[in-house]
């Protein structure tokens, strides 16, 4: 199934993503020697014991990543031209390895192109760990971020 053509979104609308994924060492491992990113705080057991988190944190960049493909399914699967950004990401709590994470997306904003055969999206995006709970025993925010994406209009789609 397709993600949403540009008519389908609904500004103030909340998509409960179904699909989530468990964050492993080697998930995090692997993001990180990809990305060159050999912050010991994401790779040295002994270094991060002795930090404030007590253990290795996944990279806050796999996080996000990982939040963006969750939500592709639901929003922009095959609907989508182009992101255009991210913005006003925030890390309010550390992932770690063995954290499910989920993510929901809600629509912030929606405009048509200039040419009006496209629309541009703006969803607000937020990550949780649901394997944790927060002092209100709800699952725990990891991170959040706008994204603003050019998506098809179901007319200029091509899908007769």
């Amino acid at each position: 199934m397709p993600g949403l053509y540009y008519e389908e979104f609904e500004v103030g609308e909340t998509i409960r993503h179904g699909k989530r994924r468990t964050v492993s060492e080697s998930d995090n491992q692997r993001f990180c020697d990809m990305t060159m990113n050999q912050q010991p705080l994401h790779l040295d057991a002994e270094f991060a014991e002795e930090s404030a988190f007590g253990e290795r944190l996944v990279n806050g960049l796999y996080t996000m990543s990982l939040g963006v493909g969750l939500t592709i399914p639901d929003t922009t699967d095959d609907t989508i031209v182009a992101n255009l950004s991210y913005d006003d990401v925030e890390h309010p709590n550390p992932t770690f390895h063995g954290d499910t994470v989920r993510a929901q997306s809600t629509v912030t904003d929606k405009r048509e192109t200039s040419d009006g055969e496209r629309g541009i999206v703006t969803m607000h995006v937020e990550v949780f760990a649901v394997n944790r709970e927060a002092d209100d025993g709800e699952d725990v925010l990891v991170c959040e971020f706008d994204r603003t994406t050019l998506s098809l209009k179901r007319a200029y789609a091509g899908d007769d």
